[in-house]
């Protein structure tokens, strides 16, 4: 199988390129910097996601593409910057004849009850917030999409650096609601984020939806 992961070099793209390459994949790594990408097993790609003519060329005769665009935390347009790279990777996946897209969100889409999302909560975090607006806002326009066959994943509620549970392969999968353990706690590392989404890449379960996944 031959995956495009998109956003290679950042946090949790890193992550999905040294899980792919555990499993045998043949992986091409896109970043607007691959510098940091040492392992010769990588065809890597430096490209403007916005350059969506010079990305369908690099998309063309892959299996799968993955997602983990992101537009820049510390970016002050990061809204806007988000929706644009992320629309035209939508397109340049569609014009390279590619029918699978597994996009990494945020948690800030699930639902905490019947009608309040995360992001509308009192207490999320302000810091992050126009990000998380892009990426749900983004998967709005997402779910109008009727010729590929994306998934959208919102990762656990608690997935960030100071996880240090490592890779464990354990999980339990979601839709639109955060999944809990018994103390109500959503986390996951962010090695684990990379298996859930490769074994989504390699047995594909949801198709043209929300999913999530925690401890």
């Amino acid at each position: 199988m031959k995956v495009a992961i998109i956003g290679a070099t950042g946090f949790v793209g890193s992550k999905l390129v040294d899980e792919a390459l555990a499993r045998g994949l043949i992986v091409t790594a896109i970043s607007r910097d691959t510098s940091k990408i040492t392992d010769d097993r990588v065809s890597k790609v430096s490209v403007d996601v916005t350059d969506v003519d010079k990305l369908t060329e690099v998309l063309k005769g892959h299996d799968t593409v993955i997602s983990a665009f992101n537009a820049g935390w510390k970016n002050p347009n990061i809204y806007d910057d988000f929706i644009v790279g992320a629309k035209a990777i939508q397109n340049a996946v569609k014009n390279a004849g590619i029918n699978r897209l597994i996009v990494v969100g945020g948690a800030g889409s699930l639902y905490v009850s019947e009608d309040t999302q995360l992001i509308d909560t009192p207490d999320f975090p302000e810091d992050i917030k126009p990000g998380a607006l892009a990426a749900r806002d983004y998967f709005n326009l997402l779910k109008e999409e009727k010729d590929l066959n994306w998934a959208f994943f919102s990762p656990a509620i608690e997935m960030h650096p100071g996880i240090a549970t490592g890779k464990t392969g354990n999980y339990r999968l979601g839709k639109t609601t955060p999944v809990f353990d018994a103390n109500i706690v959503s986390r996951m590392s962010v090695e684990d984020v990379a298996v859930v989404l490769l074994d989504e890449t390699e047995n594909p379960k949801h198709h043209q939806e929300q999913f999530t996944a925690a401890y």
